[in-house]
């Protein structure tokens, strides 16, 4: 009864095996599948990659700046100025709300940039608040600038 048992499992745990086994084997055909579809970026490409992530961010950084000016001119004028009384809309309420989503195509951007350069995590924040901050946007994209040979360096090795 005993040899019942045990050959009852055995099938059991060679199907298991074998499942194991060829998950873990590379399938006829799929190695060359694998390769050509999924090889690794190489030092030139990732950095051109880099590159055009960070020409995307300059372009977000420039317009979420300016879009933020505009709303920090609209938020002076509308509550410090009082030109059409407190809290009336002087430019118009669709400036927050453009900025706003402006700001999430930035973060993505900033995200896409960091993520490819491998940056630290504190440049990551810098440039997040590079969208909030009025002027700082500007400031931050041409530091990004100096800090892209970094990366240069980085992916040479």
């Amino acid at each position: 009864m005993s040899n019942d048992s045990n050959s009852a499992h055995q099938p059991h745990n060679s199907a298991s095996e074998a499942a194991r086994s060829s998950s873990e084997a590379p399938q006829p055909g799929s190695e060359a599948q694998q390769t050509s579809s999924e090889a690794p970026q190489t030092a030139p490409e990732t950095l051109a990659s880099t590159r055009a992530a960070l020409k995307r961010y300059r372009i977000m950084a420039y317009i979420t700046g300016v879009m933020l000016l505009i709303l920090t001119l609209e938020m002076v004028l509308k509550y410090l100025v009082q030109v059409n009384g407190f809290g009336e809309e002087v430019i118009g309420n669709w400036v927050a709300f453009v900025h706003g989503w402006i700001y999430v195509v930035y973060l993505w951007t900033v995200y896409d940039v960091w993520s490819r350069a491998r940056w630290a995590w504190s440049r990551l924040w810098v440039m997040v608040f590079g969208g909030v901050v009025p002027v700082l946007s500007f400031v931050v994209e041409k530091r990004t600038h100096n800090w892209l040979p970094e990366a240069d360096e980085a992916a040479a090795r």
